[in-house]
């Protein structure tokens, strides 16, 4: 990528700021997800309002803090691409698992909290390897 990382933060560090980082977007995300269904609106449309308040955080404090990389066009259309997949994934994930949960579970909080960690888990999961060995290199 464009613009060289302006100092390179080791693993054990990066993964933990990682891990802080994503606990504070995911406050976002889930915190919004409820609100948005709380008001009304169905669960895929209020993942994915979610989803995008909640990656954005994200990138702001990763870019900066986790990675210590300067701002580049060119890395910030590598973030766009990467969060546009990982939001198929999580969105995707949500959208099959909440039904079922809810289903299965009897409970739209337990639906909503079991299906936005797991989908929030596998998301997570690609955007730190991809973003440590791809787009903050």
């Amino acid at each position: 990528m464009t613009g060289a990382v302006t100092s390179r933060v080791p693993l054990r560090r990066q993964l933990t700021r990682f891990v802080i980082s994503g606990g504070i977007s995911a406050v976002v995300d889930f915190g919004l997800l409820l609100a948005l269904m709380a008001a009304g609106l169905s669960h895929t449309p209020a993942k994915a309002l979610s989803f995008i308040a909640g990656t954005t955080t994200a990138y702001l404090i990763n870019r900066r803090w986790t990675f210590g990389a300067a701002p580049s066009r060119q890395r910030f259309a590598a973030v766009v691409v990467l969060y546009g997949t990982t939001f198929g994934l999580q969105v995707g994930l949500f959208a099959l698992l909440f039904p079922w949960l809810e289903s299965t579970s009897g409970s739209t909080l337990v639906a909503q909290a079991v299906g936005f960690v797991v989908a929030q888990g596998a998301a997570t999961t690609v955007n730190f390897v991809v973003q440590r060995s791809v787009i903050f290199r």
